[in-house]
């Protein structure tokens, strides 16, 4: 364990285990449903292998996360008391979606995006068969500029590849204004008509488009921000 606080306040005792650079972001990533370890380092893509293995047998040991293997198949599901930290990872993303809401080029990661997009689609909305949807991001170098979405009802796959289908719907536009729409910053049909984003396909596909995401798990319509008089 990291830093210790040497309060009986409780707020300081989870800090305690919670506070540690990554653990909230693991935390994060296991109640979103990542169960296996490559599932959770893609969900923390600049998060150190070594130090994400830390972190489980930290979770692991204080309670939080069970860990299971059957053979060389090893999985990490949250317990009882990691499962209630559900609604304290939901409070903070609408917290920082409401008063935290400036994204630097930094910030912007199409993996991450398509990542997190591609477990909250709504597959009983999908049409039969096959849907495959290519995003092309113009602000976003070459080498990464294009990522596929492969469909079905039954799973959904992420691709930095063409994986050689049929393109059922292609999405360009930039990568900040994908981000802002899908926490929940900025309407789809607003950022359509402001040309920051643009779907092609046929007009069932681009009418249903919208319907078959979730959006972000915080995703929220923010207020305006409280002023602040002297």
């Amino acid at each position: 364990m990291g830093t210790t606080y040497h309060q009986f306040c409780p707020v300081a005792k989870a800090m305690e285990l919670l506070d540690e650079r990554w653990t909230m972001l693991v935390v994060r990533e296991l109640v979103a449903g990542s169960t296996h370890f490559n599932e959770l380092r893609r969900g923390v893509p600049r998060m150190n292998p070594t130090l994400l293995s830390k972190r489980l047998q930290q979770l692991v040991r204080a309670g939080l996360v069970e860990r299971h293997a059957d053979g060389n198949d090893v999985s990490y599901e949250l317990t009882e008391a990691g499962s209630e930290l559900q609604a304290v990872v939901e409070a903070l993303g609408t917290w920082g979606i409401r008063w935290i809401g400036n994204l630097g080029d930094e910030d912007l990661d199409p993996k991450l995006l398509l990542w997190d997009m591609h477990r909250r689609i709504n597959l009983k909305n999908l049409p039969i068969g096959r849907t495959t949807i290519e995003f092309r991001f113009s602000d976003v170098p070459l080498g990464t500029r294009n990522w596929w979405l492969v469909l079905t009802r039954e799973e959904a796959d992420v691709c930095d590849f063409d994986p050689g289908h049929e393109v059922d719907a292609l999405v360009t536009g930039t990568l900040r204004a994908l981000t802002h729409v899908w926490r929940g910053d900025l309407r789809w049909g607003d950022a359509i008509r402001a040309g920051d984003l643009e779907i092609d396909g046929s007009q069932a596909i681009r009418r249903a488009f919208a319907g078959w995401f979730a959006l972000s798990a915080f995703a929220v319509v923010p207020r305006p921000r409280a002023r602040v008089t002297a």
